[in-house]
Parts: C-alpha cells; sequence; structure tokens
C-alpha cells in the first residue's frame, strides 16, 4: 500500500471485472496527495479511463474500496460526489443551447446559488481561464474555437471549487500547437489553484511534462510504476515500462531535470561576449535549445541578474547522469 501522506485520493485493491469475465482494472492501489497532478499513461486497454471513472462513479468498481480525504466514496450517493468533483473530458460536453455563463454555472446552479454569486463566479473563472467575460459570457459553444470550447471546460469543472478534477484526455481533440498552448495554459492555471488532479492521457510527452507522478498501466488495468516523471524516465521499473518510453527518454528527461549550478564550468578569463544566456531556474531542454540556437558551444548560466557560469554539452551529459545516479525528481 502506498504510504502516501495527506492522500485526497486513495485507491485500494481497486477492480472492475465485467460479467463476461473481462478484467479492465485489476486490483489497483493509488495514492494522490493534496495538491498533486497525476497522470494516468498506458496503452489502449490499460483501464486509464475506467479508472478516472471509477473515482466518480461513472463506472461502479466491482472490488475494493475508494477513499476521497478519508471518506469511502463507493458508500455514499454517487450524484453528490460527482458535484464534489470537476470532470473534463476530450469532447468538451458543453450543452448547445446555452450560452457560455449558463454552460460554467451548471453545478452552483445545482447547488443553488445565488445569481449574483454565480455571476461573479462565472466571471472570475472565465478571466482565470483566459477569457474575457465580456466577450465570451453571452456566446454559444459553437461559436468558440477547439481550443477555447476546452477552456470553458475547465471553467465549468471549477466552478463550485471542487477539491478535485478528473480530466480524460481532456486536450486530446485540437491541433498540436493549440494543445501546446493549452498545457502551458493549464501549468500557470494549477500554479494559482492547485487542486488534486487525476489526469488520462495516452501521450507520454504531456504525461512528463504536467505530472507530478505518472502511474504507468499495461493491459489488464495493472500498475507497473508510480512515481516521478524523472524517475520513470531515468529508472523505468520493468521492461513494459521502458519500452513504452522508448529509447529516447534520455532526450525527455531533458524536460525534467533543472539545470543545477553543480553541472556548470567557471567562466572564462576572457568574459563570454554576446553569449547566450538562461536564468535558473530552466530545465536542461530549454538551456540545451538556446545553445543550439547559437554557435558559441554554450549558454551562460545566471541568476538574479548575476551569472553563475558556463553549460556545455558535456555538461549536459554529466547533468542527466547525475540526476540518475543521485535519484534526482
Amino acid at each position: 500500500m502506498d504510504a502516501t501522506p495527506n492522500a485526497m485520493i486513495r485507491l485500494e485493491g481497486v477492480g472492475k471485472r465485467y460479467p463476461d469475465g473481462t478484467v479492465a482494472v485489476h486490483e489497483l492501489d493509488l495514492a494522490v496527495a493534496e495538491g498533486d497532478l497525476v497522470v494516468l499513461v498506458g496503452p489502449s486497454g490499460c483501464g486509464k479511463s475506467t479508472t478516472l471513472k471509477m473515482v466518480n462513479r461513472l463506472i461502479e468498481p466491482t472490488s475494493g474500496r475508494i477513499l476521497l480525504d478519508g471518506e469511502d466514496v463507493t458508500k455514499g450517493d454517487p450524484v453528490a460526489l460527482r458535484r464534489r468533483m470537476g470532470y473534463v473530458i476530450q469532447q468538451v460536453g458543453l450543452f448547445p443551447h446555452q450560452n457560455i455563463a449558463a454552460n460554467v454555472a451548471t453545478v452552483p446552479r445545482l447547488m443553488g446559488w445565488d445569481k449574483t454569486r454565480i455571476r461573479g463566479r462565472v466571471n472570475e473563472l472565465l478571466e482565470l481561464v483566459g477569457l474575457d467575460p465580456d466577450h465570451y459570457a453571452d456566446r454559444y459553444p459553437h461559436q468558440l474555437s477547439g481550443g477555447q470550447r476546452q477552456r470553458v471546460g475547465v471553467a465549468r469543472a471549477l466552478a463550485a471549487d471542487p477539491p478535485v478534477l478528473l480530466m480524460d484526455e481532456p486536450f486530446g481533440a485540437v491541433d498540436p500547437i493549440v494543445r501546446d498552448r493549452l498545457q502551458a495554459e493549464f501549468l500557470r492555471l494549477q500554479k494559482e489553484v492547485r487542486k488534486t488532479i487525476l489526469f488520462v492521457t495516452h501521450d507520454l510527452d504531456e504525461a512528463v511534462r504536467l505530472g507530478d507522478r505518472i502511474a504507468v498501466l499495461r493491459e489488464g488495468g495493472h500498475l507497473e510504476q508510480y512515481d516521478t516523471p524523472a524517475t520513470i524516465l531515468g529508472a523505468p521499473a520493468t521492461d513494459f515500462v521502458a519500452e513504452f518510453v522508448g529509447g529516447d527518454r534520455g532526450l525527455k528527461r531533458l524536460a525534467v531535470t533543472p539545470v543545477s549550478p553543480d553541472d556548470l564550468e567557471p567562466l572564462p578569463d576572457g568574459g563570454v561576449g554576446d553569449a547566450p544566456t538562461v536564468s535558473l531556474p530552466s530545465s536542461l531542454r530549454d538551456a540545451l535549445a538556446v545553445m543550439l540556437s547559437s554557435d558559441k558551444g554554450f549558454v551562460v548560466i545566471g541568476q538574479d541578474g548575476q551569472p553563475l557560469g558556463i553549460l556545455t554539452p558535456s555538461g549536459v551529459h554529466a547533468a542527466l547522469r547525475h540526476s540518475v545516479e543521485a535519484g534526482v525528481h
């Protein structure tokens, strides 16, 4: 059993077996700490979405317990449970005949909030997800782009200020450029609201970019590894995980390994001239990207406006090795 302290969501031996004998999820133990974003990732048929839907009981588990903030939710009212959780899906699911304000207000309206409170919350959330309420509140879903509809879906999920968000491939239906922007916007949003999030994706790059921790599942709903992105990429626990994360996992780890002053070489005696500079905190990927755009062969790493040293290609390689050896997460 995972001993994660302050677990907001805890799955204890949770399983789903269908009448024909098909096992979708096999005795899953998983704990999600309060304020963490945990990503469920794996191939088709590994039980990712089934697990998510068991947490809010859109699918009933056939075994085990699901605890929300210590309370066994399998014994209570599923409708009341869902009002305590935000839920975002790939196709958004906005009501086409209602304007954006009414869509965002769905749960607060069901909970009996007064109109003034609802209006204030709707405006607050639209601003939070980057949509001007004066411009978008009275529009209808068909008048918005796919990325804008996805933002409305996130706003609606946050409307009643639930402690938990469940997100099932929320950015999977948009093009890569919009997806990248939505991911960046969502990371910004999570820093502000710090919800406990269970997030499903089939895209490992998305999992690495967004997740505090990643749960890698294989067919039949078996949990293969549950750890930080850096550990999963740097030290796969099983052959399945190693194959799933791919032979380029070293490149992926650049995005989740921070530049450390310990990885730097001293500033050259003659100065660095017009060499490119990257400020801490930054990832190795960010630093390498800047390095490759220059003909200097290195990048200056600075902090608070002061240069600390230079990062070279050999320094990037050494930093990756150190992160594995030291178990840096």
